[in-house]
């Protein structure tokens, strides 16, 4: 093998672009690299966070959603307690209004059958009076006496 200049051209060529690359172009290529390569740790530190908060986000909406469906039930139940309530209310006013109105219905029963009796016993005052009349305008016979009063009890 024999060494010749071209061969010791090419080594120190080599040997220089090897240094400049070393110099100018690998620090700014490490650089690139270096950021590239805390980029890529700092996404998966990132996306690690993000699965760890949306776990716990997850939890939390299990727990609200909990709290949301008995203040539900607790609404309802309460709902119901009232509806139950006013019925019960209602049932009681309408059954105050039927007792003020079968109050109201036996006074004004009470106040007729007594109007029925006045007028009953004005009629039997006049009827009496007619019988009086008839008995002396008439003779002084006990059986016409006898007729009219069987007449006058039959009228009554």
């Amino acid at each position: 093998m024999n060494i010749n200049l071209t061969l010791i051209g090419q080594l120190i060529a080599f040997t220089i672009f090897v240094l400049f690359c070393m110099k100018y172009v690998w620090p700014p290529v490490s650089e690139a690299l270096a950021e590239r390569q805390k980029k890529i740790a700092e996404g998966l530190d990132a996306a690690d966070k993000a699965a760890r908060d949306l776990e716990t986000a997850k939890a939390k909406i299990e727990v609200e959603l909990g709290s949301a469906r008995a203040q539900a039930t607790d609404l309802l139940e309460q709902a119901n307690k009232r509806s139950s309530q006013i019925v019960n209310e209602a049932q009681g006013k309408a059954r105050e209004e039927a007792e003020k109105i079968m109050a109201s219905a036996q006074a004004q029963m009470a106040q007729e059958v007594a109007q029925a009796r006045e007028i009953l016993r004005a009629d039997v005052a006049k009827l009496a009076i007619s019988g009086a009349e008839r008995v002396l305008n008439a003779s002084v016979d006990a059986a016409a006496h006898k007729k009219l009063l069987t007449e006058l009890a039959e009228e009554l």
